[in-house]
């Protein structure tokens, strides 16, 4: 299926730019902060905490919806490559979530690379999601209903924190939404990495980038806390739904970890979303497919949110 031209006339407008891996950290970090948003939904609150995290201050983002609490609670870490964004370039994801599924959502700005290293953001991650859980009832959340959501870089941290909760000890999950997630090392010599090297956004070379960033010169591309892939046993995760996209080098990583998980009876769905690039979720209100697989995000959170 060809790209889908609505997003194909988004990705021709940056047609021109400097290629990511060719910028500088903060020219990187710039550009994505300066992308447009297109609107999002109205929830009932946006409010922040500061915290005392792993490596000092950081910030959480916490979004209540507007029906009657308590609310299930969605743990949600933004994209990245480990490098750029932040809790503003995800506003919108973090509200079609809230808003969608009526969750509360805890969006965390856990530490960026090259400035912090892996595995820092695990870390935080980690930390982010108890810290979470404990506070709960504070902001209006259900403790007993805890999913955890990222998408790209995201997606990596969220399916890493399920296995460390796995193997560090609570707390209980119901489930991860894992959109689009890096899984594995850029070596890992999966198809797409080649097929969609180039043309739809997420290139190769960035991939490798944000890799070379996160992990430095001395970081290991096999350890299981940087690359699920490599966990050797996924057997009692929580349930999973995996979206992937049709046009996106990490597609072929995030539907084998998939496959893994099934193989290991985690109860899991994947969805190739067809004619799409990696980041198109971001563009909910202006691309139809991305309307969509919102839908269908919020839809399976809302089942898992019952089932925990």
């Amino acid at each position: 299926m060809p790209l889908d031209p609505q997003i194909k006339a988004l990705l021709d407008k940056g047609a021109g730019l400097a290629p990511l891996h060719t910028l500088s950290v903060a020219q990187a970090r710039a550009r994505y902060e300066g992308r447009p948003r297109p609107p999002a939904p109205e929830v009932r609150a946006v409010a922040e905490r500061i915290v005392q995290g792993p490596g000092g201050a950081m910030r959480l983002r916490i979004y209540s919806p507007r029906t009657a609490g308590p609310h299930p609670l969605l743990v949600f870490f933004h994209g990245s490559g480990f490098v750029v964004c932040s809790l503003d370039t995800h506003d919108g994801i973090a509200r079609n979530l809230c808003h969608g599924a009526a969750c509360v959502v805890v969006s965390v700005d856990y530490r960026l690379a090259p400035e912090a290293r892996f595995p820092a953001a695990s870390d935080d991650c980690l930390f982010a999601t108890r810290w979470a859980a404990e506070h709960a009832a504070e902001f209006g959340a259900d403790a007993a209903r805890i999913i955890l959501a990222g998408d790209s870089a995201g997606g990596n941290l969220a399916a890493v924190t399920a296995l460390r909760v796995r193997d560090e000890g609570g707390p209980v999950l119901a489930g991860q939404l894992l959109i689009y997630p890096m899984t594995d090392h850029h070596n890992s010599g999966a198809p797409s990495l080649t097929e969609n090297a180039q043309g739809y956004g997420l290139t190769r070379d960035a991939v490798i980038w944000f890799w070379d960033h996160y992990l430095g010169p001395s970081g290991d591309p096999a350890h299981p806390h940087a690359a699920p892939m490599r966990a050797p046993d996924l057997a009692g995760l929580p349930p999973a739904l995996i979206l992937t996209a049709e046009f996106d080098p990490l597609r072929d990583e995030a539907e084998s970890y998939g496959q893994r998980l099934l193989a290991a009876a985690v109860p899991t769905r994947v969805v190739r979303c067809e004619a799409v690039n990696h980041g198109f979720l971001g563009w909910v209100g202006w691309v139809p497919k991305a309307d969509a697989a919102m839908a269908d995000a919020c839809a399976w959170l809302g089942e898992h949110f019952a089932g925990g």
